[in-house]
């Protein structure tokens, strides 16, 4: 079995979890002793597993068609979570969702984040079988170490005492970017730091003002950042908020959880089924509740949940998806509905 994992517009989505996702895809692939590539001109593969909607993902798949390969998509993206994002969004919105069952539809099979996307996609009416398979996590990576912690503190010349709450994401509205620095504001007592970047002229004005100066002190924009500061942030802060709308699955919520870090999310229907209220996670609806739950986790006054969290990220992580994905893979080649990983990956049902 050989893989052609197409990924286009590689470089213009490597800051996104879409980006890390084909990493974890590669790792799990390699993990499992199977062959991949990533070059769109090679022909000796058996499946195109492909993860965007460019404007060459329609001729590649009819290029796989023609010569008889087998077609997997990857549903990384939604109407839902394309609203509230870039200029326009809204607006097009509409045509993205029909670009999206246009696509999906002409594949064998589909893999998704979650239960959640899956029941979108359902709702789409696209007919095509979807197994729900998280994009994992890599447990390794995000292991806490002194060097890592104190890289981020010395980054950004934190006191010992001085409490910190994180984000990590794209300067979306849709993720919670308004929210996170409205709470900032009433609490000037924590520094609140969120990570990522997105070209400024791709963003709403409003958001873009936010970003560059309409923001209190307390909070910081630092950008995109990788390797040992954004994973001692990860471990080393006092709490990882993260008031998304929307998302189909939240690559940065696994991070979290993987590195021991608190977490605080917002109550949407993509958690369920993985994450719980009070069990694994604090979750909120609004910014009352959040601004209660910050200061509540961070002075300690809440049971910490840490623990409980890196189970739930130990149950995604990289090997585990690896199996996931080869059952996909085999029942697309060879369709066999008693093959046990299949099956119970099929069987999942969200319960809202």
């Amino acid at each position: 079995m050989k893989v052609l994992l197409y990924f286009e517009s590689q470089k213009l989505l490597a800051k996104s979890g879409i980006g890390r996702a084909l990493d974890h895809q590669k790792r799990a692939l390699t993990a499992m002793g199977i062959d991949y590539t990533l070059d769109p001109n090679d022909t000796d593969y058996d499946i195109l597993h492909i993860n965007t909607y460019g404007l060459n993902s329609r001729q590649m798949i009819k290029k796989a068609r023609k010569a008889g390969k087998k077609v997997i998509y990857h549903a990384h993206s939604t109407e839902e979570d394309f609203r509230n994002s870039f200029v326009g969004s809204n607006q097009l919105a509409p045509f993205v969702k029909h670009r999206l069952v246009s696509l999906y539809s002409k594949a064998d099979h589909l893999i998704t984040p979650t239960l959640y996307s899956k029941a979108l996609l359902q709702g789409y009416g696209i007919q095509v079988p979807i197994a729900p398979i998280s994009n994992g996590i890599d447990l390794a990576k995000y292991q806490a170490t002194p060097d890592k912690e104190q890289a981020f503190r010395a980054y950004f010349n934190l006191k010992p005492d001085q409490k910190v709450i994180i984000c990590v994401g794209l300067f979306f509205q849709r993720k919670g970017l308004l929210d996170f620095v409205e709470i900032a504001k009433q609490l000037p007592e924590y520094t609140f730091i969120w990570f990522g970047d997105v070209p400024m002229y791709s963003i709403p004005r409003n958001i873009r003002l936010i970003v560059k100066k309409d923001h209190p002190a307390n909070v910081r924009f630092p950008g995109y950042i990788k390797g040992d500061i954004i994973e001692g942030a990860y471990a080393n802060a006092d709490l990882f908020f993260f008031p998304s709308y929307e998302e189909t699955e939240g690559i940065v919520v696994l991070e979290a959880l993987a590195s021991h870090q608190k977490v605080l999310v917002r109550d949407i229907p993509v958690y369920h089924g993985w994450l719980k209220d009070q069990q694994n996670c604090y979750m909120g609806t609004d910014n009352t509740q959040f601004k209660r739950l910050i200061q509540d986790i961070v002075e300690q006054r809440v049971p910490d949940l840490t623990e409980a969290g890196y189970q739930t990220a130990e149950s995604k992580q990289i090997t585990a998806i690896g199996h996931e994905l080869a059952a996909v893979y085999q029942h697309v080649l060879t369709p066999d509905e008693s093959n046990p990983t299949y099956t119970q990956i099929m069987q999942h049902t969200l319960k809202l």
